[in-house]
Formats: structure tokens, sequence, C-alpha cells
């Protein structure tokens, strides 16, 4: 295969392992949103076997003890692990967390749910290899394509580690956080390589550097806003257990200030947003890739707050609060995409090796 097949190659499994990725944080959120991340007490297995069973004929015998057992034994691992770097105080946390010597009922509905997503994480990480090893066909012309990728491929390595601590920890609000604020980075990073990849050696056109600021700005505010939101969901978990998932009509106002405050900093989010859109018309035609990826973003945003009002008025349906973070997700990598084109219109000398 010549070297330009390679490179080619690479920019079709690198563009689909971003479509894989966002799919796979709809997965999730249709994981969390239907309560069915202890759908598989174990990991990376599902009950033991590699395909999920279809019925309680199908368990292992004492199944529910034999995995409180092993989620007890890995969480004195990872509470050993805080200890060392410092973390007491978190590992006792998790040492004394009761919740895990409950056992997770068996419920179909929910094991299949929990392992597509784990199929479609298997089949994302398959295609983060395939990209790692094409990217190899850059070597000369930028090594940041290759190194950047196989550094993601370590990072899944880890986070599908961090995956089976969120399972043992019953679902540990903070871990669960880091774990999608670390999806966001590996999505990044598949798109800095794609972009880098597709505008290697090109011609580039001096932009303002006032755009790529508030650019700046909007991308880190979506990105506060996604961490504020996991934190938001964090808080609406505990009061729904402690309403043993009843009453949702009461869970927001029972969350306390956390949830308007995220909705205050989300109409933050919305009028820099528009100063942005705003000044991307004014600089660039409506044919140009930064028109099109802002009129994208704002698109998304529109939706967003859409489905915010469905969370708020309509007592949390579940696939408001799935829709809610994939489109959270798009603006995060809508308005890194527009960045990453910004910074190379800001920096005319072209682009480093």
């Amino acid at each position: 295969m010549s070297i330009s097949a390679s490179k080619n190659r690479f920019q079709k499994i690198n563009l689909t392992t971003i479509v894989l990725l966002f799919v796979l944080i709809l997965a999730g959120g249709v994981v969390r949103s239907s309560g069915s991340g202890m759908g598989c007490p174990d990991w990376p297995k599902c009950f033991g076997r590699y395909i999920p069973p279809t019925s309680s004929a199908d368990l292992p015998k004492d199944y529910k003890q034999k995995y409180v057992d092993k989620r007890l034994a890995k969480n004195e691992r990872f509470a050993k692990t805080l200890d060392v770097f410092g973390y007491s105080e978190l590992a006792k946390r998790i040492r004394d967390d009761k919740s895990i010597l409950l056992p997770e009922e068996f419920n179909v509905s929910k094991t299949w749910t929990e392992y597509i997503n784990r199929l479609i994480g298997a089949i994302s990480g398959v295609f983060l290899f395939l990209s790692a090893i094409y990217a190899f066909s850059y070597w000369k012309s930028s090594k940041r394509i290759a190194i950047l990728s196989i550094l993601n491929v370590i990072l899944v390595g880890f986070q599908a580690w961090l995956g089976s601590i969120v399972v043992s920890t019953n679902l540990l609000a903070w871990v669960v956080t880091v774990h999608m604020l670390l999806a966001l980075a590996i999505l990044a990073i598949v798109i800095y390589t794609y972009h880098r990849a597709k505008v290697l050696n090109n011609n580039i056109l001096k932009t303002s550097a006032l755009i790529y600021i508030i650019t700046l700005i909007a991308l880190v505010l979506s990105t506060l806003q996604i961490a504020f939101g996991t934190e938001v969901r964090e808080k609406i978990d505990e009061v729904a257990t402690q309403f043993q998932g009843g009453y949702r009509n009461n869970w927001i106002t029972s969350a306390g200030d956390i949830f308007s405050q995220h909705r205050d900093m989300a109409i933050l989010v919305f009028i820099i947003n528009i100063m942005l859109y705003a000044l991307i018309r004014k600089h660039f035609s409506r044919h140009s890739i930064h028109q099109q990826l802002m009129s994208f973003t704002f698109l998304m945003i529109m939706l967003q707050i859409v489905t915010g009002i469905l969370l708020s008025y309509w007592a949390l349906p579940p696939f408001a609060q799935a829709a809610h973070i994939v489109l959270a997700s798009l603006i995060f990598g809508a308005q890194f995409y527009l960045l990453l084109n910004l910074h190379q219109s800001v920096n005319v000398k072209g682009v480093s090796k």
C-alpha cells in the first residue's frame, strides 16, 4: 500500500472513530438515564459470560454474593491505590460505602442495555487501535499525529479500567465524572489528529485573534458546563435513591441549588455563543467551514435548550437525558473543530512538524 493510500485510510478510520465515539456517548447516556449502569455486575464479562443471559435461569449459582465479593475485592485494591497517592479520605469513603454490599437484581433489559454500551466501546477501541497503526504514515510529515494516536490507545485502556471501577464502586459519583471528562479528552484527540491530517501543508488565510479567543472561551465554558451537568446528574441520582425511584416530579426541587446553577451557566454559554456567531458571520462567508461549524453549533445549542426545558418541566424523561448529553458532546466537538480551524488561520506561517 502506498503512503498516500495509507494516509487516506487513516483519515477514513479516524472519521469513523469520531462517529463511533459520539454513538458511544449516546449509548452511555441511555445507560445512565435508564439506570442500567449496574446491568452487568462484573467487567469485562457480563454475569461471567461474553454474551449476557436472557433469563434468570441462565444466571450463575449464588451470583449475587459472588459479584458482591468480587466488587469488594476490587474496591479494596482501588482504595489501596488511592492511599498510596495520598487520597486516604476517598479511600475511606469507598471502604465505608454500604451500597456496594447490596446485590444488583437481574433485569434483562438493563443487562442488554449495558452490554450494547460495552460492545460499542469495544468496537470504538478497535478503530482507535487501527488509527494508531495507520497514523505512522504521517511520521515524516507530522510525528504529532502518530504520538497522539498512540497516546489515545493508552487513554482508552485507562478508560476501560476506569469503567470497571465505575461498576465495582456502584457508580461512585466522582468516578463517573472523571469517566465522562476522559471520554471528552479522547474525543478531542481524535478530532485533532483528523484535522491535522486534513490541513497538513494547506494554504492558510489569516483571521482575527479575537474570534479565536472568544471561541476558546466558549469551548472552556462548554466543557465546564458538561462537568457541572454530570455533577447535577449525580445529585439527581442521590435524590432518586432517597425516593426509591418514585416521585420524579420532586427530584429537581429536592436537588437544591445545583440545578439552578447549571441552568444559569447555560445562559452564559448561550450569550457567548451568540457573540461568537455574530463574529463568524461577519468575518467568514456562508460557505466557509467556520460558518458551517458555527451554524451547526448554534442549532445544537437550541436543541440543548429544548431538552433542558423538557428535563425541568417534564420530570426528567430518560430520552431527554440521553439527548442532553449527546447534544452537549456535539457542541463540544464542533467548537473544538472550529477552534482548530481558527488556530490554523491565526498561525499563518503554517503547520510545524
